[in-house]
């Protein structure tokens, strides 16, 4: 076992080691979230193997495969002669009348992630009814739902629905991991999105947590209502995109 910690190394990534991780993915695990809070801009150029190596106390051929690694995770690109260069290329997602995450994400390449990150069940307020068609104080389900292209976080929404109808969509979710699965599921095989607001704002300390950036950077907000082909209201939901992931494509 090792009695200190190598030259380079926190402490943290000491214990790692102790439990087996190895070196190489600390590394690309420390530069993943250098990058997603915003300390290596895109298009920036990495430090040198050799200053990494030195920081780390480690060889260059760690340092390599760290760099592979960040490169399989498409967040960063190698030109030979150059060195290693930050690549989040945003991701183009339009905001359209038949808009579903995992097919966005598919299309462009990536596959998608969704996870319930909470759940109640709370009163309606004078917003929330008047969208949903419900009165004030009726029951709504309320889910938290974090969703990611190829391990990145991408957005955080916020989803509410008629308790009377969907009683049971946190369940349902945790076991499909999908809203339109989700809502196949009470017999909602087809939906629209009726309208759609876009505005911006600041990543509180919860959001940022959940997206992996540092607190008050920007986010781009989007709040819908969806309705089956009827007409009828069926969830509200606020959906929080990092700027620097995301650019919204408003079709016409």
């Amino acid at each position: 076992m090792l009695t200190k910690t190598p030259r380079g190394l926190k402490s943290s990534k000491h214990h790692l080691l102790e439990r087996g991780v190895m070196l190489w993915r600390c590394i690309a695990d420390d530069f993943e979230q250098a990058i997603l809070v915003g300390k290596h801009e895109n298009g920036s150029k990495l430090p040198a193997e050799s200053e990494i190596a030195t920081r780390y106390g480690v060889n260059r051929h760690t340092v390599r495969r760290a760099m592979a690694e960040l490169a399989t995770r498409g967040l960063v690109r190698t030109e030979r002669g150059s060195g290693t260069f930050v690549k989040t290329d945003k991701l183009n997602y339009p905001i359209s009348q038949r808009m579903k995450f995992s097919e966005i994400v598919a299309a462009a390449g990536h596959e998608a992630e969704g996870r319930l990150q909470g759940h109640r069940h709370e009163e309606a307020n004078e917003d929330i009814a008047r969208d949903l068609g419900l009165n004030v104080g009726d029951e709504v389900v309320r889910l938290e739902i974090l969703r990611a292209a190829d391990r990145v976080p991408i957005s955080v929404s916020t989803t509410w629905l008629p308790a009377d109808r969907y009683g049971d969509a946190a369940k349902v979710f945790r076991r499909v991991r999908s809203i339109t699965r989700m809502l196949e599921h009470f017999g909602i095989t087809s939906y629209r999105r009726k309208w759609t607001r876009i505005s911006a704002g600041f990543a509180d300390a919860v959001d940022a947590g959940r997206l992996r950036l540092s607190v008050h950077r920007p986010v781009l907000v989007t709040e819908g209502l969806n309705v089956t082909e009827g007409g009828e209201p069926i969830m509200l939901g606020r959906v929080r995109f990092p700027a620097d992931r995301v650019a919204l494509l408003v079709e016409s």
